[in-house]
């Protein structure tokens, strides 16, 4: 397996064709994208492409902001922006906002984001509002430009409960089955797995964030080449999500 790094990605604005900045850039490396590729793209310029900016001091908080922002440390404007995404509050302490998305996930600040957004300061990036039909869309748009239809990853960099540090984990996808059931596969020593699904789509994830990196790499679409996976049409990044009704721990 390859993880292959699209470098000379210009920086995204609202409106950029990811597809075609994409094909751009693979055929600038001499590579032919298949079918049989995957392409992993971080969701922050997916969200730059679709425009999911937010100027902080074109915001009016709400009581709740306000009252969150006391809480937080954090600015009331920001934390009404992330109340836009924001189906629950989960934790609410100094320095931390953890709240369950509108996408099902659970993320700090709601994945609203500063970082690598641009030079403006009081500018905050929302994740996209459908990401799993943005992967749809981008899927459509690189056969159209190539004849190639391979699945497409957006991901975004997640922390994880009792364990330091982000992974990137999937928030959209087109193309394949993001979880592996290996129930029923029998082991070295031909003992059947009884409890085994593996969270596919997120290893994908965490691998293709070590090329994207996480500050100034500049290289936000990794080309994964040479990994078998099962296609399904079908599938959905909430496929990952643990059903509530299983969750021990809310």
């Amino acid at each position: 397996m390859k993880l292959i790094g699209l470098p000379n990605i210009p920086f995204i604005q609202p409106g950029d064709d990811l597809a075609e900045l994409m094909v751009r850039a693979i055929q600038q490396m001499g590579l032919i994208l298949t079918y049989h590729d995957i392409v992993v793209i971080a969701q922050k310029i997916v969200s730059k492409a679709e425009g999911c900016l937010v100027r902080l001091s074109e915001v009016t908080p709400s009581p709740q902001a306000i009252e969150l922002a006391k809480i937080t440390g954090k600015a009331a404007q920001y934390v009404e922006v992330v109340l836009w995404d924001t189906v629950a509050v989960i934790r609410a302490r100094p320095n931390l906002l953890l709240v369950e998305h509108k996408l099902g996930f659970i993320s700090a600040n709601a994945g609203i984001d500063q970082s690598n957004v641009g030079t403006e300061p009081d500018m905050v990036l929302r994740l996209p509002h459908d990401p799993d039909a943005s992967a749809r869309s981008i899927r459509q748009r690189l056969i159209e430009l190539t004849g190639a239809k391979p699945p497409v990853l957006i991901i975004d960099s997640h922390g994880r409960p009792w364990r330091l540090g982000t992974v990137g984990v999937v928030i959209g996808l087109s193309g394949l089955a993001p979880v592996q059931d290996l129930r029923g596969t029998a082991d070295l020593f031909a003992r059947k797995l009884q409890h085994t699904d593996v969270g596919f789509a997120d290893q994908i994830a965490a691998a293709a964030s070590l090329v994207m990196g996480q500050a100034a790499e500049g290289c936000p679409i990794v080309i994964v080449r040479g990994l078998p996976f099962t296609p399904d049409e079908q599938a959905k990044a909430a496929d990952v999500l643990r059903p509530q009704e299983m969750d021990l721990f809310r």
